[in-house]
């Protein structure tokens, strides 16, 4: 799943990328950048 990583300020692949629920119930999915370990977060399913 490709997010984009708001420290490197590019899309990248996720790593370690998982589905979870937001607090008001919609998907999100969940990972780290590979290149310089911050959080990621995209908004919608996985696929």
């Amino acid at each position: 799943m490709e997010g984009r990583c708001m420290k490197c300020k590019t899309q990248r692949e996720m790593k370690d990328a998982k589905q979870v629920t937001m607090k008001n119930g919609k998907p999100a999915v969940e990972g780290v950048c590979p290149v310089c370990g911050t959080k990621m977060f995209k908004i919608g399913q996985m696929k």
